[in-house]
């Protein structure tokens, strides 16, 4: 059924408590994780100097994409699953859902902040997610107790 989970993450808490469901749902199905980090740079440089820092902050993201992503290679390890990383640039809202069709993945597990009573008012990533994608998305939303 599900062969390829896509598990966004970026090291926050609201990621991992999705990352985390996403391992034990593969370690379940004898799935493989593709753990997918998306480097979101604010803005357009303007001037060569903008452009200079930019490429400096994208190594700086890329750095520390993969520092999280392998943290989350290990919980996968644990789990014995599967586990690939991949790594892409852009809103990420877009960029996981584009991977994920593109890539032929069979779910997108990710974790949803706490957004308290006027959370349905205010869009956040995974919002985006479920509305845009054509693959079943699994959310798993933090609470008031997880904060």
């Amino acid at each position: 059924m599900y062969d390829h989970i896509l598990v966004p993450y970026d090291g926050s808490d609201e990621a991992r408590k999705g990352a985390e469901h996403g391992i034990e749902l593969a370690a379940a199905l004898d799935a493989t994780v593709h753990a997918l980090y998306v480097i979101d740079l604010p803005g357009t440089p303007r001037a060569l100097a903008l452009r200079d820092d930019e490429e400096e902050m994208r190594e700086e993201y890329r750095d520390y994409g993969e520092e999280v992503l392998a943290n989350l290679g290990t919980v996968a390890e644990e789990h014995g699953v599967d586990y690939e990383t991949h790594f892409k640039t852009g809103a990420p809202s877009e960029e996981i859902v584009e991977f994920a069709e593109g890539e032929g993945m069979d779910a997108i597990v990710l974790g949803s902040a706490f957004r308290g009573k006027l959370g349905n008012l205010l869009g956040g990533t995974t919002d985006k997610v479920v509305r845009t994608s054509s693959i079943p998305v699994i959310s798993q939303r933090m609470s008031v107790n997880d904060i």
